[in-house]
């Protein structure tokens, strides 16, 4: 099928729910993919953070050739041994505790927000369940997590707003102490906020939460949607510092293209859900659980994750060195592979023009480029990106 029979029965057919550039996928292969007009591209946003192994990576290709074979889906009523390898994997890799699978980080983020409500309501007597959010977060897109989310454009037309969750800003630990109160049975945020710019929270504020959470008793939930799975150059972005949360949330990189996320919660909270508290028909199915179980282990014999240190701290540079030479750019940021920098004019125009130079560029807010590629990149691929951008801000100057 060609791009303009694709564009035709998209308008015809799909609602108009994404704002779509000109351009349909044919093929991938490592960290390239191929238009079904035959042009290459090097990849730097890898489904929005979620194709961490690239294209066809043998070791998740070989995994799903495998799970094909075995029955696709049964159902949480059975025990499922892929299910249980992948949630040991999640467990060891984090924190003593238990896992809940379900099928996006939206979901993720509702069994979060379900079980620390459940938690603070049976330890208060029914009243411990306000949750506390930032500002230019993001947590999905469900009635519950635009509540939850600190951006006013993904609430918008949605009114009324599910009660319950109250927004300070990322970053300031005063505010985030002066909105506690004995309703409160939660702090939830991201370690690194994706969606709201790649913002990188200030020295030390994530342990400071931490010692909130611990002074008044109360939750601390990191949405790790975006910055998990070796993405910042450690498996999980709070293992920078030297805390850990009391629920953890998973997705996009997870299953590396395959629908999958998980909820961790440590020992103590996670038997606060009991049989019937919460569920769902397709979460934790073989099929998904086996990729998800090979993409982990991939992670680890491929030692992706100092992989993604090395060469995000080789891009991070190379960025820096880009707002030396145009005055335009500003603020080169990140961490491991989840990168930024941003622009005195709109990012959408640089996104248009980097499909004509074959790089996939992503606008984050109205003036920031994002980069969450995939963490099978390699410096050569780093040096092609910036020769292709160069060429690109060169031009608007």
């Amino acid at each position: 099928m060609t791009l303009e029979e694709t564009k035709a029965m998209t308008a015809e057919y799909i609602m108009a729910t994404a704002k779509r550039l000109s351009v349909a996928w044919d093929k991938g292969d490592g960290v390239y993919l191929w238009d079904t007009e035959g042009h290459k591209y090097l990849d730097l946003l890898a489904g929005i953070a979620v194709n961490i192994l690239g294209y066809q990576h043998p070791k998740m290709v070989d995994a799903m050739v495998q799970a094909a074979s075995k029955p696709l889906h049964v159902t949480n009523i059975y025990h499922i041994p892929s299910q249980a390898q992948l949630a040991q994997q999640l467990v060891e890799a984090s924190f003593p505790g238990k896992v809940f699978f379900c099928n996006s980080g939206t979901e993720a983020n509702e069994a979060a927000v379900k079980l620390a409500r459940k938690w603070g309501n049976e330890s208060s007597g029914g009243s411990k369940n306000q949750i506390i959010t930032t500002q230019r977060s993001f947590h999905g897109r469900t009635l519950a997590m635009i509540a939850a989310t600190g951006q006013e454009k993904v609430r918008r037309g949605f009114d009324p707003q599910m009660p319950g969750f109250v927004s300070v800003e990322f970053g300031d630990i005063a505010a985030l102490a002066a909105a506690i109160n004995q309703d409160t049975c939660a702090i939830m945020l991201e370690p690194i906020q994706g969606e709201g710019g790649i913002n990188l929270p200030p020295a030390g504020y994530l342990e400071q939460v931490r010692a909130l959470c611990d002074e008044h008793n109360i939750l601390l939930i990191f949405d790790e949607i975006q910055t998990g799975m070796g993405r910042t150059g450690k498996m999980f972005a709070y293992q920078h510092e030297n805390i850990q949360p009391d629920i953890l949330t998973l997705a996009k990189g997870l299953g590396s293209g395959v629908p999958v996320g998980a909820m961790i919660a440590q020992n103590g909270i996670a038997e606060t859900f009991t049989p019937g508290s919460h569920g769902g028909t397709f979460g934790g199915n073989p099929f998904i659980c086996s990729v998800a179980s090979a993409v982990f282990q991939a992670i680890q014999d491929d030692d992706l994750i100092t992989h993604s240190a090395e060469v995000g701290a080789y891009f991070l540079e190379a960025l820096v060195k880009l707002t030396e030479k145009f005055s335009f750019l500003h603020n080169a940021r990140g961490l491991g592979l989840m990168l930024a920098i941003d622009l005195d004019m709109p990012a959408g125009p640089v996104v248009e023009a980097g499909l004509k130079k074959g790089l996939i560029l992503n606008a984050v807010q109205e003036k920031t480029l994002r980069f969450v590629p995939p963490l099978i990149l390699q410096k050569q691929h780093v040096d092609e990106a910036i020769a292709g951008m160069t060429e690109i801000f060169e031009g608007l100057s």
